[in-house]
């Protein structure tokens, strides 16, 4: 009889790429979405998803977003330096899903899609006018690792809806986030929990709180 938790390999180094990649896709999960606002050289205006997104420095604060090959996003802040990131609400569920499309070069994926567009606060490149949240980036730097592109933006400004902010930060029931699973597969953010951290000092004062813990993780399938 084989264990509750036996497990399947998914070895990169005997895989084919592309089969590798949905695995990944499938347990990194799940993820935020940049979607990327930016200008060609020429002024064609480009929008696309990338769902490989986080923050990657507080002081100074940057974002990164990965450019799997060399997409338009990538192309345009290398050769303008700015781009915007504007958070995908549920709202605009099909048209974030449908900027992703392979458009031919020149064509303006806002304008196809129905996305309207607005002038940012800092930057040249404008940002979604119905996503509640902008933030519009200068190039930090670019580090190139295989077929992918890491872009660092340098954070300008972020800018919220109003009526999203409450007590000194936007609060996620109001943004309604989308993000990214596996395959086909997205998400919303469904059950908003909250947890506070544990200080040292609790732990030494209440020795029941990792015997609680320890007794929870022993039995991680619940069987």
């Amino acid at each position: 009889m084989s264990s509750p938790n036996a497990r399947v390999r998914f070895d990169p180094a005997t895989m084919d790429s592309g089969a590798f990649y949905r695995v990944l896709n499938s347990v990194v999960v799940p993820r935020p979405i940049a979607w990327v606002c930016s200008r060609s050289a020429d002024g064609v205006v480009n929008l696309a998803p990338h769902s490989f997104y986080t923050v990657a420095c507080v002081d100074p604060p940057v974002v990164q977003f990965t450019s799997v090959g060399r997409k338009d996003s990538l192309r345009n802040v290398e050769a303008t330096g700015e781009f915007t990131v504007s958070l995908t609400p549920e709202s605009l569920f099909e048209q974030v899903n449908a900027t992703g499309t392979e458009f031919p070069p020149g064509t303006s994926e806002a304008e196809q899609c129905g996305v309207e567009l607005e002038d940012s606060e800092r930057v040249g490149v404008p940002r979604v006018a119905g996503s509640p949240v902008a933030v519009e980036c200068t190039l930090h730097s670019t580090l190139r690792l295989g077929d992918s592109t890491v872009v660092f933006g340098r954070v300008q400004v972020i800018s919220v809806w109003e009526r999203a902010v409450r007590d000194g930060r936007p609060r996620i029931e109001e943004l309604r986030p989308l993000a990214r699973l596996g395959g086909n597969e997205w998400t919303t953010i469904g059950e908003i929990k909250q947890i506070r951290r544990i200080p040292f000092r609790r732990w030494t004062e209440d020795p029941s709180i990792g015997e609680r813990l320890r007794d929870a993780g022993s039995d991680p399938a619940g069987s």
